[in-house]
């Protein structure tokens, strides 16, 4: 099985930055896209930042120039350093991963527990 595990969040002052990180464990042979969502109470949950095998990045529009994500193979591990936060940032942050067992072969998908973020003065 492989299991999901987000870090990182907690309340931080507008402006200020946290560093997210989500690692995924067990029999896994190579992680495809690996994303950050959030949800904040009473909305639906949105993609923030992705990024591809190759490196490839993609953020929501209300993120971009303040949101990095990032990626180590070696640790299947993707973390997702966030800066000039702002009061609307507040959600719960998750990861997900889209996993192979084998090559070639599908992949499925993994998702963690969430870690809150609240940005409040």
């Amino acid at each position: 099985q492989v299991q999901v595990v987000e870090s990182g969040g907690g309340l931080v002052q507008p402006g200020g930055s946290l560093r997210l990180s989500c690692a995924a464990s067990g029999s896994i042979f190579s992680i495809d896209a690996m994303e950050w969502y959030r949800q904040a109470p009473g909305n639906e949950r949105e993609r923030v930042a992705s990024i591809t095998s190759g490196g490839s990045t993609n953020y929501a529009d209300s993120v971009k120039g303040r949101f990095t994500i990032s990626r180590d193979d070696s640790k299947n591990t993707v973390y997702l350093q966030m800066s000039s936060l702002k009061p609307e940032d507040t959600a719960v942050y998750y990861c997900r991963g889209l996993v192979a067992f084998r090559r070639p072969g599908p992949t499925y998908q993994y998702w963690g527990q969430g870690t809150q973020v609240a940005v409040s003065s």
